[in-house]
């Protein structure tokens, strides 16, 4: 039986601006009053973005408001936190990263039991007019659907 899985915050925006090739679940290194924050809801992916450095894992850019009541302990809220992963699997996500056009990309952060994980994106930057056709697909989809909707009636 598998632990429970709780889901805090998402990172839509990715799907808008990224094609997701691939997805990965990494550890979060975090203080106390995060981990507290966190539980709240307080977490913001947008803007947010993985680096490689020396073989160690981070992400930036992710906002983590302060607990309201953690006082001298709450640490800064943009601040890069590294990110727990297998060395191997990361040696081979910087081999990926450095080919073409490819970025790692927080898609949600989640309680796994007791632990903050975060899900991982290997992606590819979409252009404009790639943008413009996959909102031009959920608008058809969406057209179809309502008219099956009223059809069926």
């Amino acid at each position: 039986m598998g632990e429970a899985v709780k889901v805090v915050a998402k990172n839509s925006k990715a799907y808008h601006d990224y094609f997701v090739e691939e997805k990965f679940e990494a550890g979060i290194e975090l203080a106390g009053t995060e981990v507290k924050s966190i539980r709240l809801g307080n977490v913001n992916l947008k803007d947010s973005f993985c680096i490689i450095k020396e073989g160690q894992l981070s992400v930036l850019g992710m906002h983590i408001s302060p607990y309201e009541k953690g006082n001298i302990f709450n640490k800064d809220p943009r601040r890069p936190r590294r990110l727990l992963m297998h060395r191997r699997e990361i040696l081979r996500l910087s081999g990926r990263i450095q080919q073409d056009g490819y970025s790692l990309i927080p898609l949600s952060v989640y309680f796994k039991g007791p632990r903050v994980k975060l899900e991982l994106g290997l992606a590819k930057g979409k252009k404009l007019y790639d943008k413009r056709e996959s909102s031009a697909k959920r608008d058809a989809k969406r057209e179809i659907d309502r008219a099956m909707k009223t059809r069926n009636r």
